[in-house]
């Protein structure tokens, strides 16, 4: 797969397809925590992201599949095996396409379009110092019979969007909060059109403010302990931290605005 984390798509033995991101990847092993723990908090304030899984792979596949490697400028060094992070594909790649961009007036009718509002408002509180990765497609019909050979497409416009790629939440590897107005913002303003005021992120504002230390605390007991290897209280500090963000996120939402990209274009005075 693209990206720094030089992702593989693998087939499971639960059927589904899973974006598997390694251990040893370029970018740091952190990213696997960051992964498991952004996917989850996202999904628990109702935003629409990929579902998870803590993949185990072998070193048997790993010797028996060349292509399972971290390619480096000079020589490839293989995946390592044990558990990986798995986030699920939203359809199957043999029959639904995914696009990572799509032209304007696609875009605006996007089913779920509204949730990019939401996403910021997560993507603000984790301080997500990439830009916001997310990927569209044609669902399949939900009334398809099984064993159909062809996926055909909704009628009408129905893009739908599953926000992907939690791993630069927390600053990567850092896990640290530099704040800027820019970050965790998507590529284009169009997405936050809806966006008239701060009350368009108040559903997930509210969300926000009721998400407690014991939810964190169960969130960490997930975490496969050779993800972080010795450094368990490094991210015992980064929950505090993030427990005591929750209240700078309106903040940080206004300095976007203010900032000279002005996102939201149709934000009332």
């Amino acid at each position: 797969m693209r990206g720094g984390a030089q992702s593989h798509l693998m087939r499971c033995s639960d059927g589904n397809y899973y974006v598997v991101k390694f251990q040893n990847n370029p970018q740091h092993r952190r990213i696997l925590v960051n992964e498991l723990l952004g996917t989850r908090l996202a999904r628990r304030m109702g935003l629409p992201t990929a579902p998870l899984s803590v993949v185990e792979v072998s070193e048997e596949l790993i010797r028996l599949t060349p292509e399972l490697c971290i390619e480096t400028p000079r020589i490839r060094i293989p995946c390592v095996a044990g558990l990986q992070f798995g986030s699920r594909y939203p359809e199957d790649p043999r029959r639904v396409a995914m696009h990572d961009f799509l032209p304007d007036e696609q875009l605006l009718a996007v089913d779920n379009v509204h949730e990019f509002a939401g996403m910021l408002v997560f993507d603000k509180w984790t301080c997500n110092t990439n830009g916001r990765q997310t990927v569209f497609y044609l669902p399949e019909k939900k009334n398809q019979t099984a064993g159909t050979p062809a996926a055909e497409p909704q009628a009408g416009p129905a893009y739908h969007t599953v926000m992907i790629d939690q791993g630069f939440c927390f600053n990567a590897g850092e896990w640290n909060f530099p704040d800027a107005p820019l970050r965790g913002l998507y590529a284009r303003n169009r997405v936050y059109e809806g966006v008239l005021g701060m009350e368009s992120f108040a559903p997930w504002l509210e969300r926000l403010e009721k998400m407690s230390e014991r939810v964190l605390a169960e969130l960490v007991e997930e975490i496969p302990p050779e993800w972080y290897a010795d450094e368990y209280d490094a991210l015992l500090r980064l929950l505090e931290q993030l427990f005591k963000r929750r209240a700078r996120v309106p903040d940080l939402l206004l300095s976007a605005r203010n900032s000279n990209r002005q996102p939201f274009p149709n934000w009332r005075m």
